[in-house]
């Protein structure tokens, strides 16, 4: 019984370690890639902050740049959370080996004495020669020699718990000082926080004396996407009513070879899969959700998806994110499809690409590469990002719809 509960000990810790791993492993990737959007933002707004103009393109970058920090302190407290529980673990744990290598010592000590005590030819003879019968002197004979056995495999098994002890110690010792350095760093990010909300509130009492100018630009913005959100509703919608010409056509000739009635088209959005090509399509892209790669290969989302209001009594409605970039940066396609509409939105484009029964879009473009009815493969170029002469910021706006519904992209992207 010993040894089961030092197999299943043995067992314990290795299934357990490789959990902690790979959980500690995930959240410091995604610790890093919070430092990395969060000093993107740095830098950029240091580029911006001379600026004597401020736009809410700059404040909603500062609110970004103060979430992203705010979730890089929650994934240090997670950390740190997981550091408790396996420091309770391993504490744990060694207790438990200090226990069983105290049991395992005290047993091979027995068997020690036993064959002291034993040693002999004449004493292992004479206890053989004792036997009732045939049957008993061979279990006798078998009993000594997976008695030498037992003893041998004792001594293993004594060594292998003071290796596994040593290393939970180390590892303890090193859970401790890891711990140690995720507090310290936690302190520095809570009084970076507190500096960047402190430079919030500055920035946002510098915004409220500009009411006049904010309301226009405000307005300016409401303009834009009503124009954008317009564009896209007929295009769309453009595309469904062929859908369902070409759809109801097929149907039609298939029931007058067939001699039968036609088949009702599908209504809405559906008629867009009809197709099996257009079905796949839709299918795949689906079936990606959560890991389509992002429409440009550096940059955090500074507006989210849905209404924001900003003090003034207006409310934008944001039918995708707004994602900070570098200035000069080259938009990709998040997955294959085909171009449908390439505008120009007050000297800025905008492409249209179709999946199936799903849509991209993508705007505020400088440059647009593609052309409608060409088809384009996952992260190929499409156009790069303007950079705003006034304010100098560089953001993509980058939505998903199925059919005409707008949906958040961010349930969408790869995290």
């Amino acid at each position: 019984m010993s040894l089961i509960r030092l197999f299943l000990c043995f067992a314990f810790l290795i299934i357990g370690g490789s959990v902690f791993a790979q959980s500690s492993s995930e959240l410091k990737r995604r610790k890093e890639a919070l430092t990395r959007e969060i000093e993107m933002l740095r830098r950029s707004q240091s580029k911006v902050a001379s600026s004597k103009r401020l736009s809410l393109k700059q404040i909603n970058a500062l609110n970004a740049q103060i979430r992203l920090r705010e979730e890089k302190i929650r994934t240090i407290n997670s950390e740190i959370r997981l550091l408790d529980n396996q420091i309770s673990e391993n504490t744990n744990t060694v207790r438990s080996l200090q226990s069983q290598l105290k049991k395992l010592k005290k047993e091979y000590a027995a068997m020690v004495l036993f064959a002291f005590r034993n040693q002999s030819a004449y004493s292992k003879l004479m206890f053989i020669f004792a036997s009732k019968d045939f049957n008993q002197a061979y279990k006798r004979l078998k009993y000594l020699q997976q008695f030498g056995d037992y003893r041998q495999k004792q001594a293993q098994y004594i060594e292998q718990t003071q290796k596994s002890l040593g290393a939970k110690i180390v590892e303890l010792d090193h859970n401790k000082r890891e711990k140690s350095t995720l507090l310290s760093d936690q302190q520095n990010e809570k009084s970076t926080l507190g500096k960047e909300k402190n430079n919030q509130s500055v920035q946002l009492s510098r915004l409220s004396k500009q009411e006049k100018q904010l309301r226009q630009e405000l307005l300016q913005k409401q303009k834009e996407v009503a124009r954008l959100n317009r564009a896209i509703q007929n295009a769309i919608n453009k595309e469904i009513e062929e859908e369902r010409r070409r759809a109801e056509a097929a149907a039609k000739e298939a029931a007058e070879r067939s001699g039968t009635t036609a088949k009702p088209v599908a209504s809405g959005s559906g008629v867009l899969a009809a197709t099996p090509e257009a079905a796949r399509l839709s299918s795949d892209f689906l079936s990606n959700r959560g890991r389509l790669p992002w429409p440009v290969s550096v940059g955090t989302i500074v507006e989210r998806f849905g209404n924001h209001g900003y003090g003034v009594n207006v409310t934008v409605e944001n039918n995708g994110v707004d994602i900070k970039t570098s200035e000069g940066a080259t938009v990709r396609a998040v997955f294959s499809g085909e171009v449908r509409s390439v505008y120009n939105i007050g000297g800025q484009y905008a492409v249209l690409i179709r999946h199936g029964e799903y849509f991209t879009v993508y705007s505020n473009l400088r440059t647009v590469s593609v052309s409608k009815g060409q088809k384009v493969a996952v992260k190929q170029s499409i156009g790069t990002v303007i950079t705003d002469p006034v304010d100098g910021t560089t953001q993509l706006h980058f939505e998903v719809r199925k059919g005409a519904l707008p949906m958040n992209p961010e349930g969408w992207l790869a995290n």
